[in-house]
């Protein structure tokens, strides 16, 4: 087949599609070529991540289509339900990059829990002169341990990220109103136990947690599921962290509620606007940043590039 992936794919992925006879493509091609690329090269299926969008208009203008991959979890950059409606079979990696994005959602935590992103901002122009200055700013840290995590999204990252946390021992609760257990594996010196999270309210969850991280898809129509009525109902200096989806977090409730101190601080991996964030959220001093990232690491992107090639394998033997 015919293979455009469009936003890259790891080398172990394309050597395994490559490997399966496929013919892929990856240079990138901006959205105004796409249609006329996929035509000419008879493409028989797309793999993208976040940056490019699988349309409606574009799957009609295409007819060589057959599936659609999406390396990664969110899919709202695709018209999933009209693909499939139409014959095309989409899919996602949704198990690929759970342990990574799990694992930058730490790095904020132990980064907002001891001034660490505020301090790398400061040191390099402050830091000779006013050593001792900073030093007292940034001398009011606190342990994670004994802190409660409450995550809002109990799916594949969630539960990792609570495998984390309870290894720093932490408490941790989770609400997820299509989740029907708390269980989360764990495996720690070669012995693998399971600890059982309390599945609670998101009003018990917003009223007791010390942190909050998101962990749940891009609305339907939109909306933010966290905006200033659910702020107001956080304890006073709780932590916030969201590495789901932008729009799913009112980032001007978010910037009221670190400006008033109704939150000790916050960090985004995600951001209303992609690619162009607004710039009062990027030079707020409250807030830990990255650009989008959580799955960017080598070894989540083999998983996703071989993941991608297993179900691309799939595909070919349910249409054969």
């Amino acid at each position: 087949m015919n293979i455009l992936a469009n936003d890259g794919i790891s080398p172990s992925g394309l050597e395994a599609l490559k490997n399966a006879s496929h013919n892929v493509f990856t240079d990138f091609i901006e959205a105004d070529k796409l249609e006329d690329f996929i035509n000419t090269n008879s493409i028989d299926g797309i793999l993208v991540r976040s940056a490019t969008k699988v349309r409606q208009a574009l799957m009609d203008a295409c007819p060589t289509l057959k599936f659609v991959g999406r390396g990664g979890v969110g899919m709202d950059n695709i018209d999933v339900e009209y693909g499939r409606d139409k014959g095309l079979t989409i899919f996602n990696t949704p198990s690929a990059s759970s342990q990574s994005v799990a694992e930058l959602v730490m790095g904020h935590l132990f980064s907002l829990s001891r001034s660490l992103h505020a301090s790398n901002r400061t040191m390099p122009d402050e830091g000779h002169d006013n050593f001792k200055a900073l030093k007292k700013a940034y001398g009011k840290g606190s342990e994670l341990r004994g802190k409660t995590l409450g995550i809002i999204g109990f799916g594949r990252i969630g539960r990792s990220l609570a495998s984390y946390a309870l290894g720093c021992g932490m408490k941790v609760v989770a609400h997820d109103i299509f989740a029907t257990d708390g269980k989360v594996d764990l495996e720690i010196g070669g012995i693998s136990f399971s600890v059982d999270c309390p599945l609670i309210s998101l009003e018990e969850i917003l009223n007791s947690c010390d942190v909050i991280s998101l962990h749940i898809p891009a609305q339907p129509d939109g909306s933010a599921v966290i905006g200033k009525e659910q702020l107001d109902q956080m304890k006073p200096g709780a932590l916030l962290i969201n590495a789901a989806r932008g729009g799913v977090l009112d980032e001007d409730a978010l910037i009221a509620a670190l400006n008033s101190g109704q939150l000790g601080g916050a960090a985004l991996d995600v951001f209303v606007g992609e690619p162009s964030p607004r710039a009062d959220v990027l030079s707020h001093p409250g807030l830990s940043l990255t650009p989008h990232t959580g799955a960017a690491t080598g070894e989540a992107q083999d998983r996703i590039g071989l993941e991608l090639a297993s179900q691309i394998a799939d595909v070919e033997k349910a249409r054969a």
